[in-house]
C-alpha cells in the first residue's frame, strides 16, 4: 500500500507536474515525521510510501499491486527494514540500467562508518543521518528536498 502527499509549489521544471518522491521507511514515526516536514514547506513534492525492500523494489519495477506506479525522481531510504534491508535495496537499484539513474538518499539512523562506506560503495548519492533533535530532523528534511527538487538538474 503507498500513502501519499501532496504539497504545493513549483520546485520541478515542470510546475504541474509532482515531485515523487519514494520513501522506503518501516518506522511509521518517521513517515509521519517526513510527510509533516514536507507538508509544512508547502512544495510540489508527492511522498509515496512502502515500508520494506521487497515493496521498494516492487514500487521501483512497477510489479504486482505497483504497475501504476509513478517513476520516483528520489529514493529515500532506510537501511535497516524488514524481509529485504537498505543495502540490498540500493545494490538492485544500482545494478538495474532502468533505475540505476534514481538518486537514492540514505536516511537512517545509523552513524557506523562501516554503513557510510557501504553505501557509498554501493552508489548511494547521499547518506544522511536522521537527527534525533525533531527540529534537526525536520530541517534535514527540507534540505534534502531542497537540493534534490529545487537544486540540481535530475534526469527526467
Amino acid at each position: 500500500m503507498t500513502d501519499h502527499t501532496t504539497a504545493r509549489g513549483d520546485s520541478t521544471d515542470d510546475a504541474a507536474a509532482p515531485f515523487d518522491v519514494l520513501l522506503v521507511e518501516d518506522d511509521e514515526g518517521d513517515v509521519i515525521m517526513i510527510r509533516e516536514a514536507l507538508e509544512a514547506r508547502g512544495t510540489s513534492t508527492t511522498l509515496h510510501v512502502v515500508h520494506d525492500g521487497v515493496e521498494a523494489v516492487a514500487f521501483l519495477r512497477r510489479a504486482e499491486a505497483y504497475h501504476d506506479a509513478p517513476r520516483p525522481r528520489l529514493v529515500l531510504l532506510d537501511l535497516n527494514m524488514p524481509r529485504k534491508d537498505g543495502r540490498e535495496v540500493l545494490a538492485e537499484v544500482k545494478a538495474d540500467p532502468d533505475l540505476a539513474a534514481i538518486p537514492v538518499v540514505v536516511f537512517t539512523t545509523s552513524a557506523a562508518q562501516a554503513d557510510v562506506l557501504a553505501s557509498y560503495s554501493l552508489h548511494a548519492n547521499a547518506y544522511v543521518t536522521k537527527p534525533t533533535d525533531l527540529d534537526e530532523f525536520m530541517s534535514a528534511i527540507g534540505k534534502i528536498d531542497d537540493f534534490f527538487a529545487a537544486t540540481v538538474r535530475l534526469p527526467a
